[in-house]
């Protein structure tokens, strides 16, 4: 009754297709269901009449069975007509049980003790969620208190309480799933609603179902995926040790150095959460689905077309590790920056320059530029500092030579291991380049070390009378004071006379 389905008409009968018997059997019932309180059930009857089974309430025909309908049901015509009577008859019999004063007394009974019920738990509801906001308001306040609490630095300042805040949403999500799962239930007892809240249940209950065997599908595979998971760590734990062993020189081996500990570990481990990754993909649910490779091949691309630079700067970084340009604290220059290096890593290194600015250099861009460690070979052979000075053709180079050693001689915290020596490098049109060269053990110093042989030198020239002048200068002053500190200056007079520089000859 109502829109519960009686059984099922497959045939047509006579002129009728299946569809308008249909329609006329709902109709005849329908018209009896208006009055099923006075319904007599007993009063439906079946009857043979020619060649079919009429069954009817009273003398009013209800439906007609033939022998196509027998047949289709598996039944003989008379077993199938008393099997429709029967159905018919509990159905009204449940309807008139329906209507009845006791039904209905009994209904709202259920729905006012269901509505109390739902009283009773927003009651607890709000006294549980006082409850657990007292306990944070205290929690909040013991740990502003303490000093040394981290989740203090996480809390806003000005803001209520964020855990508060939580608290309260959790609430209203709660009140709001208790009412969606609740009031269905509550409407449940009255007839008309019945079918609409079932219907309702039904919605709900298939997606947990899904949910639920889903998840106990899922069962087996996770064990797999744990497995995987802890052969993994067990990996990473093992490799762990030995890169700290081999880090601390507790373990060596031969050709392998320890600063490449650390890089080659975290390349392991890369490597390992790669591999864990492929062997577990396969246990992951809907990993098989199509939107699930989709997202996954989408993801890939996007990665490798905003990745380009970063993957070049690690191919670098790696080629860096294994060539050993370098190590930290290393005094290096790169292209134009000159610094110790405080940090390498797979994508960048950083430098600390003499005037401590902090320069960071991507990996890739020291790949393809010169490098120079000063440091390096410091410890062993010393590294060569290398000033120069420019001097006329008029002063002997032996002169030259040994104000330039006197300088190398005085200048201090120059290592004595090796002898300074000096270089004559170029013959230019107006003067002699000379390089001084000495040795240094601490490179980190270079700097200061030639500002300090600059003004030896410049001091050892201006003892010996010799003029530091470069590049280009005449030997003829017509007049000019010399450079030289503590010489005698000439008179302010007007020049008497002014020689050609190119011809030698007095101008008037």
């Amino acid at each position: 009754m109502g829109n519960d389905t009686l059984f099922q008409i497959g045939t047509g009968f006579g002129p009728y297709s299946p569809h308008d018997r249909v329609k006329e059997i709902n109709n005849q019932l329908a018209e009896l269901a208006k009055f099923a309180i006075d319904i007599r059930v007993n009063s439906f009857s079946t009857s043979e009449v020619n060649n079919y089974s009429l069954i009817s309430y009273d003398d009013k025909p209800i439906l007609s069975i033939s022998a196509d309908d027998a047949k289709l049901a598996g039944k003989t015509q008379q077993e199938l007509a008393a099997e429709y009577v029967q159905i018919i008859k509990d159905a009204f019999e449940k309807e008139i049980e329906n209507r009845s004063f006791a039904s209905w007394a009994k209904r709202i009974g259920f729905m006012l003790l269901t509505l109390l019920g739902l009283f009773v738990i927003i009651f607890l509801h709000s006294k549980l969620f006082k409850f657990i906001n007292k306990k944070i308001v205290s929690y909040e306040k013991g740990i502003k208190r303490k000093r040394k609490s981290i989740i203090k630095y996480l809390l806003p300042n000005k803001s209520g309480n964020v855990f508060l805040v939580i608290s309260n949403i959790t609430k209203v999500v709660l009140l709001v799933i208790i009412l969606f799962l609740y009031l269905p239930f509550l409407f449940s007892f009255l007839p008309w609603t019945e079918k609409l809240v079932d219907e309702f249940y039904v919605l709900i209950s298939n997606p947990v179902k899904h949910i639920v065997n889903g998840f106990i599908n899922f069962i087996p595979n996770i064990f797999f995926i744990v497995i995987i998971y802890y052969i993994a760590r067990y990996i990473i734990r093992i490799t762990t040790h030995i890169s700290e062993e081999i880090a601390e020189e507790k373990l060596k081996l031969k050709g392998f150095h320890k600063d490449w500990a650390r890089p080659t570990f975290n390349l392991l481990k890369i490597i390992i959460y790669a591999f864990t990754l492929v062997f577990m993909f396969p246990y992951l649910p809907g990993s098989d689905s199509k939107a699930f490779q989709g997202v996954s091949i989408f993801l890939g691309i996007l990665f490798s077309l905003g990745s380009t630079s970063a993957i070049s700067n690690i191919v670098a970084g790696i080629v860096i590790t294994y060539m050993r340009p370098f190590i930290i604290g290393d005094r290096v220059r790169i292209g134009e920056t000159i610094g110790d290096v405080v940090e390498k890593n797979l994508l960048v290194t950083r430098l600390k320059t003499v005037k401590n600015e902090d320069v960071t250099i991507p990996n890739a861009t020291i790949i393809n530029t010169h490098l120079w460690n000063y440091s390096k070979n410091a410890s062993s052979i010393g590294i060569i500092l290398h000033p120069t000075v420019t001097i006329g053709y008029d002063v002997p180079s032996e002169k030259v030579t040994e104000l330039l050693l006197n300088a190398a001689k005085n200048t201090k915290n120059l290592t004595r291991d090796f002898k300074p020596f000096v270089l004559q490098k170029s013959l230019n049109d107006f003067y002699v380049e000379y390089e001084l060269n000495v040795y240094t053990k601490q490179p980190k110093k270079m700097m200061h070390f030639y500002s300090e042989l600059h003004k030896t030198i410049l001091d050892e020239f201006n003892k010996a009378g010799v003029e530091i002048l470069s590049p280009h200068y005449s030997a003829y002053r017509d007049g000019n004071a010399s450079t030289i500190p503590d010489e005698p200056k000439p008179a302010d007079n007007p020049v008497e006379k002014v020689i050609d520089k190119i011809t030698g000859k007095e101008k008037i």
